[in-house]
């Protein structure tokens, strides 16, 4: 099977799954592993951030970050596209009780304008604006990234208004492998930064929460509560450390195997439309001769794997166990598809 249904598929490597067992380990929960405390400090530095905390998934960071960086009856700001708030769970509200302020920016991109007129006004009538959260890359959005030089804005209107900022940076490699922007460039803008190790960079588990070290302390509590402690997690900080060291590089390889499926997509009378491609992920929408369910069917049956994003929008996402091999096959595959 060609799986492209995700980045967060991918198996270790042989040199990765070497350095796993070979790992140093203590008791993290005691701050005693030092696989992961040389995990936390390579990453906060590679952001120009004080502190960092390592946990299971983008997920726990994201939902540590709002609730070390809101109260209860405060409000986030955020795309309505944003995965902190469509596959999180609900976890906003449930772990913060926080309330949230839904933009509907292109392609899940916001912009200072677009948040200035939502921020409320101080009053009992209204939840406190308190944070905004910007996702790069854009799941939703199709693998549209922001540079640096469009989030300094939202970073001046942030600091203006005394609102925190907080960056979801699940691919945030795969953006700057785009933007050729230097990742300790974030450091300036933000208050939180997730950094997602398991998926574009193929870690098998884990993502780092990058914040000033109080923050990262009162994180740290909070990572607890959420049953978060992994003990010898020294094990999983080396895939981590591995991927950092090793993976980085040969991210513009999956953008290439990513703009090879859109231009083979383009040229297929059953598919109506392609979002243009930037990074390593393809959306795209069947016309009425096929409907996207009987589309993922017949993929499927034929060994080729992809996801479902809504009723209408497939989604294909590349990764390094895929090869270019692997891509013209799957392209093969598509065209077969049309000549049915």
């Amino acid at each position: 099977m060609i799986d492209l249904r995700s980045d967060t598929v991918t198996k270790p490597t042989k040199g990765m799954l070497k350095a796993m067992f070979e790992a140093k380990i203590g008791d993290d929960v005691f701050g005693e592993d030092p696989t992961v405390i040389e995990l936390e400090e390579k990453i906060a530095d590679l952001f120009n951030m004080q502190g960092a905390l390592f946990c299971p998934s983008g997920t726990m960071t994201n939902q540590i970050a709002i609730k070390c960086f809101t109260q209860p009856l405060d409000e986030v700001i955020l795309d309505q596209t944003a995965h902190v708030y469509r596959y999180e769970g609900g976890g906003i509200m449930y772990n913060a009780n926080a309330s949230v302020r839904l933009l509907n920016g292109p392609r899940g991109k916001i912009t200072a304008e677009m948040i200035e007129p939502e921020i409320n006004p101080e009053g009992v009538y209204y939840p406190k604006s308190s944070l905004v959260v910007v996702e790069n890359t854009v799941n939703k959005g199709g693998g549209i990234c922001y540079t640096l030089e469009e989030l300094k804005p939202i970073h001046q209107l942030c600091k203006e208004k005394g609102l925190k900022l907080h960056l979801d940076g699940a691919r945030i490699f795969n953006a700057l492998s785009y933007t050729k922007d230097k990742a300790n460039g974030y450091g300036q803008y933000f208050d939180g930064i997730s950094v997602c190790l398991s998926k574009g960079l193929g870690a098998p588990v884990g993502s780092v929460l990058l914040a000033d070290q109080d923050t990262i302390n009162y994180a740290r509590r909070v990572r607890k509560v959420m049953g978060g402690g992994m003990r010898q997690a020294g094990f999983l900080a080396a895939a981590g450390i591995y991927a950092i060291d090793n993976h980085l590089e040969r991210l513009e390889e999956d953008h290439h195997h990513a703009k090879m499926l859109e231009q083979a997509l383009l040229k297929l009378n059953y598919i109506e439309t392609v979002l243009p491609v930037f990074t390593n992920i393809v959306l795209f929408k069947t016309t009425g001769s096929i409907k996207s369910e009987e589309l993922i069917y017949k993929l499927t049956n034929l060994g080729l794997l992809c996801g479902l994003m809504d009723a209408q929008t497939i989604r294909f996402v590349t990764h390094l166990d895929i090869d270019k091999n692997q891509i013209l096959k799957a392209i093969a595959i598509l065209e077969s598809i049309g000549k049915v």
